[in-house]
């Protein structure tokens, strides 16, 4: 990430968050019904500017086998619906061809603007430059799209800032359980999602201080993100690769806190401590899910990152009326080069989720918080 002059950032993305699920417009505006013909559509047919207000926007995930996909697939057809957009929504089984496929129909159907988190943000650049030189606007959606210029800008959470809330709350929760050196183990990320070395580095940032200074020990010595990833964000990679460590290294010493990169990887790590019979270590994780909300608020699993799934999506669909109404995106002051270019990123801030703030961070979420309740 690098910073730049944000001379063209408007208060068109400060104060555009009222759009929700509930299907309720940016502040201020009326959202048309799906398929209605208004003055604004009207008016892009004529100028050749923007597009249609009941155009088709595609959205091309890259699996529903996580709770923060399986939102966004639900949230992107109410929201996109609710703006009077025909949402075309597709998910590819985290398989990059079956991806490039989905893509290639979402153009052969005349989508105006396609959002695409990506399975493997390398592979996608010959059909998304297809894309492009149809007119078609490209927005990558929580995970940056590598190697290619056909991208409008990218809309997430900060990932390297996320790993440095994941290394602070590490070091949070060891503390609390009394004085150091901890013994701790390493784990990464699917190495396709480019997000995951973002969110290692954010979070080796803050605990490679605390390593070189002998406050924590990383007993298996495993300490490079090609070491500690975990293929595919597969939980039972994470859950094998826990036993192996616990097996060869903690035999007659305890484990006292694990760097978890997200939720389900660390259900699979405390599991993998359960069976073993030994203490559960404090534990990161990521995503908020509802299982690790359970954890959290039970005491197992120490803490999570919050990345609202409505939010995010609520970005995206602001994106796309800035784009349908004609005019170009404004510019951010967070960018990314991406191999070819610097592509504006839309970023917002995730929150550290802990038993003790868990409450106050889910206060306007009645389901999450019946979790806690429950």
């Amino acid at each position: 990430m690098k910073m730049k002059a944000a001379g063209l950032l408007t208060g068109l993305l400060v104060t555009s968050m009222a759009l929700t699920a509930c299907g309720e417009g940016r502040e201020g505006t009326t959202t048309p019904e799906p398929g209605a013909t208004t003055d604004a559509s009207v008016a892009a047919e004529a100028t050749g500017e923007g597009f249609a207000a009941d155009a088709t926007v595609g959205v091309a995930l890259p699996w529903l086998g996580t709770q923060n996909w399986k939102e966004a697939e639900v949230m992107f057809a109410e929201q996109l619906e609710a703006a009077g957009f025909n949402p075309l929504i597709q998910a590819a089984d985290n398989k990059v061809p079956q991806q490039q496929q989905q893509i290639e129909a979402m153009i052969e159907q005349g989508a105006e603007v396609i959002v695409v988190g990506p399975v493997d943000g390398t592979q996608l650049g010959s059909v998304l430059e297809k894309a492009h030189d149809a007119g078609i606007e490209v927005i990558g959606y929580d995970r940056l799209i590598e190697n290619t210029t056909a991208i409008d800008g990218v809309v997430q959470f900060g990932s390297v800032r996320t790993g440095e809330l994941q290394g602070e709350s590490l070091l949070e929760g060891l503390e609390a359980t009394g004085p150091g050196p901890y013994n701790i183990e390493l784990f990464g990320g699917g190495p396709a999602d480019p997000n995951a070395p973002n969110f290692f580095t954010g979070a080796m940032s803050v605990l490679q201080p605390k390593i070189d200074d002998g406050t924590l020990v990383v007993v298996s010595g495993q300490q490079d993100f090609t070491q500690v990833a975990t293929p595919d964000w597969d939980n039972a990679k994470a859950q094998a690769r826990m036993d192996s460590l616990l097996s060869g290294n903690y035999s007659d010493q305890p484990i006292h806190g694990v760097l978890s990169p997200n939720d389900g990887i660390a259900r699979a790590i405390l599991t993998s401590v359960k069976q073993a019979g030994m203490d559960l270590p404090v534990v990161t994780g990521l995503d908020a899910e509802n299982e690790s909300i359970i954890s959290i608020a039970a005491g197992e699993q120490y803490s999570t990152v919050a990345k609202p799934t409505n939010d995010l999506v609520a970005k995206t669909v602001e994106l796309i009326q800035v784009l349908q109404s004609g005019e170009e995106l404004p510019a951010t002051e967070e960018t990314a080069n991406n191999g070819q270019v610097d592509v504006n990123i839309y970023q917002l801030d995730p929150v550290v989720v802990t038993k003790d703030n868990a409450a106050e961070v889910f206060a306007d979420d009645p389901d999450r918080m019946a979790l806690l309740e429950g």
